[in-house]
């Protein structure tokens, strides 16, 4: 008896080449996990200076962002898996060094500064990289399914990572906390490093910004591309940034202070857990479509912390949005890995994660001027209009509502891993009229 695709929602894990790359993630992600409550602390240590947090913070940030589009070019030109691999022991270096400045009392915030830029440099060339390597190491037909195992991965070793990195802290200090996370992205590099992919054909040497170019034309020639990506730049502003940095002024205010802001965040996390278990086997017909309206689960949590509801209330609209969320970090993923040319998908994806999250800075520091002016309570309705407007504005859009997924041509049983060549065979399905974006 032949089995499907979709009755297989752990198959990727049957394939040596993920399951590989599944290890050394979730590794790494645990690991990766102390690292803000590592940091935060050390500078409290330091200096105990708000504004130095964010200095540290920031560089990381500013740096990832910089570096996002050579990413995403390097990521097309070499094999991605090294890529990786050389992006996690750049990091663990980074984490490592600040540990022994910690751990032998010599650490000042301009060495914790520097090095966090380092890291976000070098973390920038990873993302892409995953993005564009996940669609080579795994058959066609469990595309989704191995988006959603990551999923998983990244959100439950978050959840576990914050918990013992808080115990570690509290016993041992944030220098131990940062060098284990050092060795974890070291053990996870060495995880990637085993992957074996199938020699690349050597391409031809061209410049660097006609490579970037290139990349640029393929994204803004998708329209569906084009007009999420603004959706985000706008969400990620200005609901993610009111969330962020009003949400705990809530908190503390209506709902009781940091436990229930602790709360919250772990209701969402926990929906974001069910998200991934859902997209194991959930695979509608317009995945882009449900991606962008699962979205709109953002703004009732919103709207409820902005009335400043009863945590009752709140708690299952943080599990909603969570789950709203992650399903659309999934469904997207498996769309621009399925529509996206292999050739030239790290870099659409660092234009991508650039162009979605380059306005948060932004979004962040003007959630204080803006609140002042208009109230919290305003500001964070306001953010749930944001969301809803922005969404729905891209709902109207034709290739949105009408970009359908690409089934494999199956040519064996799943029983077994498919072969390398199967990867590629897609069944296109018939759209009248058929949208621009599904031929590529």
């Amino acid at each position: 008896m032949k089995l499907l695709v979709a009755d297989l929602p752990f198959g990727p894990l049957a394939e040596r080449e993920f399951r590989l790359l599944f290890v050394g993630r979730t590794i790494s992600l645990f690991g990766s996990a102390f690292a803000p409550i590592a940091l935060a602390f050390a500078v409290v240590a330091l200096t105990g200076s708000p504004a130095d947090l964010g200095l540290v913070l920031s560089a990381y940030m500013l740096a990832h962002l910089i570096f996002l589009l050579a990413g995403g070019v390097w990521a097309d030109r070499l094999p991605r898996h090294l890529v990786m691999v050389t992006s996690d022991l750049l990091s663990g270096a980074t984490q490592i060094a600040a540990a022994v400045l910690l751990l032998t009392g010599t650490a000042e915030t301009w060495h914790l500064v520097i090095l966090g830029a380092l890291r976000g440099g070098a973390s920038a060339f990873f993302m892409p990289a995953s993005t564009g390597l996940v669609p080579q190491i795994v058959s066609a037909g469990r595309l989704q399914q191995a988006n959603a195992l990551l999923s998983l991965s990244r959100n439950s070793t978050r959840i576990a990572g914050v918990a013992l990195a808080g115990l570690l802290v509290a016993t041992l200090g944030p220098g131990w906390a940062l060098g284990l996370d050092g060795a974890t992205y070291a053990l996870g590099a060495v995880f990637v490093g085993m992957l074996k992919l199938p020699p690349a054909e050597a391409a031809e040497k061209r410049e660097f910004l006609r490579e970037l170019a290139e990349g640029w034309r393929e994204f803004r020639s998708r329209s569906w591309l084009c007009v999420t990506i603004v959706q985000f730049a706008l969400i990620n502003a200005y609901a993610i940034g009111a969330f962020l940095v009003l949400g705990p002024f809530v908190a503390q205010e209506s709902l009781g202070g940091a436990a229930a802001w602790g709360f919250i965040l772990a209701a969402e996390a926990v929906g974001m857990i069910l998200a991934g278990i859902i997209a194991l086997r959930y695979r509608p017909e317009r995945p882009l479509l449900v991606a962008t309206l699962a979205v709109l689960t953002m703004a009732p949590l919103l709207a409820l912390l902005g009335v400043a509801a009863p945590l009752a209330l709140i708690l299952p609209a943080a599990l909603v949005a969570g789950v709203g969320l992650e399903l659309y970090g999934v469904f997207w993923d498996t769309t621009l890995q399925q529509h996206i040319p292999d050739e030239k998908l790290s870099r659409v994806s660092s234009y991508d994660v650039l162009g979605s999250f380059a306005l948060i800075p932004v979004g962040v520091a003007a959630m204080g001027p803006i609140s002042g002016a208009i109230g919290v309570a305003d500001t964070l309705i306001g953010a749930a209009l944001v969301v809803v407007v922005a969404t729905l504005a891209v709902v109207c859009v034709g290739d949105v509502r009408n970009l359908r997924r690409l089934e494999p041509r199956l040519t064996a049983p799943m029983r077994e891993p498919l072969l390398p060549e199967a990867r590629t065979r897609w069944l296109r399905p018939e759209i009248a009229p058929a949208p621009a974006a599904t031929r590529r």
